[in-house]
């Protein structure tokens, strides 16, 4: 194997072999602890601590490392405590996620560590968010996100090297290429000569490296970090490399011939570079020998205070509100504004995200279509030419890039809105939102500062793919906000609300009431408390708890039925739901009819049903019914449609309750 030290001193040397050999060690340690029962689960890096370590030490300490599974060097040469990380192996309360999280499935922001999630793939698109933060605020910092050759597989790689790419972010992508996800070898995985080709379909530069040379990954990584931030270009990094141990422990590594054991065995980055210090006498044996007994002495040193730390208690409170970070004090208003004029659903839209552009500078609105064209819907026609392109952002169809990026932009912190274009396109994002967004403020306390836009529902005769009431996949999904506005003041001051939430909120905005409503909406800027339900009118008959559209049928049966004495309650927010508000119209009137768009199987209907039953029971006087769509596709056929539509059943379902 062949050093070139280029400028580096003997000290710059010495100070790379330590940090390259500390990992190996804490791992030949872990492998022991194993065996023991001590920790339950281990991907080992060993024989590829050259990658990790090179990439860390090429970055500067405050630009975010996106890690994978076998990156232990990331998280030693950011110098982060060994006997936190030792708890956090454990599964202590003391880890960095409270024992939330194992191995290396989490983060800190202090160290600019961002946690990967099984996934893989999305790790790649938050490096895109943290550049775009870089740019946006100018500064000379670049991002660094980790694959492996089974992750270029997946379709989060093609869209955040894409993405990467068209926003001219400074993004260094590494492939880690130790020939094997899990068993499968890279043989049947692509079929491309070197993976780094793949970079010029992307129009951006690749290099294949030997990523077991500590030297070739640090001149490298820095050299190409430099190339990023100077040219505002993204750039791959194929390190090839070779996995000496399983997947992880337990899978074993009897699908691997044993003379590819051999032949890297020759290849081992730390013997290798060890001995090249010697050959070169920038190191003796006595001071390799004295480095080894200084780990071994300062892991065990750290392993004992870790397994000090006292055991978890449970508190069953915390869990739960961990699953969400607390916005701050005293922000989320009723309206106070007494000036108002009337406007559409649609203008009501448009005119919180231009006021939330105009209170917040770190504010990024992105989305297919939204800058010149202003969007499918013409919500932000003419953003780009006030704001700019820069926070009015026209997005490659990369739904999944754009979630991640967002999330990326969190960690900077900045806001984003996304639009999905149509609430029916969330599918393709859809792991980035309920296993990224959803779950890293409870994993790692990261919050993420994510709205996003949700045109929904039918009534418009447009099919099976821009129709679908899909509110309830999320509500199912701790850590997500659900918002459903239905009138134009709740929309501008739900959505202000979402924007200013440090949590992910998913806002719904059905299509049908766009141009429809209308409705006295307040001039300034204002927020509408999520999480707090309204009554929209009183009644002692029946209680007709709805949101988004049902709320206008519920009003317009009641205009149609005026001897029918009905409470409607507007939930305008599905998660959380107020269950206070709920309580009430149940005691008022003992018969309770839910009422939504969305299909009847698994809607939110049945949650609240359910509740009700379980905490209010014996304010019943009939059981709790629901109306909803049917359980089918939404058609396309106008007439069709109109029966699929819960609205079609409405009489018929308040019928039988009030005959009960």
């Amino acid at each position: 194997m062949d050093f070139n030290r280029q400028s580096l001193s003997n000290e710059e040397l010495v100070y790379l072999y330590r940090n390259l050999l500390l990992p190996r060690m804490i791992e030949e340690k872990m492998l022991v602890l194993l065996r023991q029962g001590k920790i339950s689960k281990w991907f080992s890096g060993i024989g590829q601590e050259a990658i990790a370590v090179g990439c860390a030490l090429a970055m500067q300490h405050d630009e975010w490392i996106m890690p994978l599974h076998r990156n232990l060097g990331i998280f030693t040469s950011r110098q982060m405590p060994l006997h936190k990380l030792f708890m956090q192996w454990q599964g202590n309360k003391e880890g960095y996620s409270k024992g939330r999280e194992r191995s290396f499935h989490f983060g800190s922001k202090p160290h600019y560590i961002c946690g990967m999630i099984s996934h893989l793939g999305p790790q790649l698109a938050i490096a895109d968010g943290v550049s775009l933060a870089y740019t946006l605020r100018q500064e000379q910092k670049a991002s660094l996100a980790f694959t492996g050759d089974g992750g270029t597989s997946e379709g989060d790689f093609h869209e955040a090297l894409n993405l990467a790419a068209v926003w001219d972010l400074p993004v260094v992508f590494v492939i880690e290429n130790n020939g094997y996800g899990l068993s499968t070898p890279v043989s049947e995985q692509y079929r491309c000569e070197n993976l780094a080709d793949k970079a010029r379909g992307y129009g951006m530069e690749g290099v294949r490296i030997d990523g077991n040379n500590i030297l070739d990954v640090y001149h490298t990584i820095r050299g190409v970090r430099d190339y990023c931030i100077s040219r505002r270009k993204p750039y791959l990094v194929e390190c090839m490399t070779f996995r000496m141990r399983g997947h992880e422990e337990a899978s074993g590594t009897k699908y691997v011939p044993v003379a590819l054991f051999e032949e890297w065995a020759g290849k081992d980055p730390i013997r290798n570079f060890e001995q090249y210090l010697l050959q070169e006498q920038i190191i003796t044996e006595m001071q390799v020998a004295d480095i080894r007994n200084e780990f071994r002495g300062y892991i065990e040193m750290e392993l004992q205070t870790a397994q000090q730390a006292a055991a978890i208690t449970i508190d069953t409170n915390t869990e739960l509100a961990d699953m969400y970070a607390r916005p701050k004090q005293g922000t989320a208003n009723e309206t106070v504004t007494t000036d108002t004029r009337e406007i559409r659903y649609i203008d009501a839209i448009s005119e919180a995200l231009s006021q939330s552009m105009d209170r917040c500078d770190n504010l990024v609105l992105m989305g297919q279509d939204i800058a010149g064209y202003g969007g499918a819907f013409k919500i932000t026609e003419g953003f780009a030419a006030k704001y700019g392109t820069a926070r009015v952002r026209n997005t490659p169809l990369c739904e999944s890039a754009v979630v991640g990026a967002c999330l990326g932009l969190s960690l900077e912190g900045y806001k984003s809105v996304m639009e999905m274009q149509f609430a029916d396109f969330v599918s393709v994002g859809f792991n980035q939102i309920v296993n990224n967004l959803a779950k890293i403020y409870y994993r790692w306390g990261q919050n993420a500062d994510v709205v996003i836009r949700m045109p929904t529902g039918g009534g418009v005769g447009a099919g099976p793919f821009h129709s679908q009431s899909n509110e309830a996949w999320f509500t199912h999904v701790p850590g997500l906000k659900v918002v459903y506005p239905a009138t134009a003041e709740d929309a501008k001051g739900l959505l202000i609300a979402a924007i200013h939430d440090p949590n992910p909120v998913m806002f719904f905005e059905h299509k049908a009431l766009y141009r429809s409503v209308t409705g006295a909406v307040p001039d300034g800027y204002y927020e509408t408390p999520i999480g707090k339900a309204k009554t929209v009118s009183e009644g002692t008959d029946i209680s007709l708890i709805t949101y988004g559209a049902g709320v206008h049928w519920a009003i317009e049966y009641q205009e149609q039925h005026p001897g029918v004495s009905i409470d409607i309650l507007d939930l305008r927010t599905l998660q959380p739901l107020d269950y206070d508000a709920i309580r009430q119209t149940v005691i008022k009137t003992g018969k309770v009819l839910i009422l939504h768009e969305d299909t009847l199987t698994g809607g939110i209907g049945a949650e609240i049903s359910a509740w009700i039953t379980e905490h209010v029971f014996e304010y019943l006087d009939a059981p709790v019914m629901r109306c909803a769509s049917l359980d089918t596709a939404v058609p396309f056929n106008t007439d069709l449609e109109k029966n699929f539509l819960a609205k079609s059943r409405l009489q018929e379902v308040v019928d039988k309750l009030l005959a009960y």
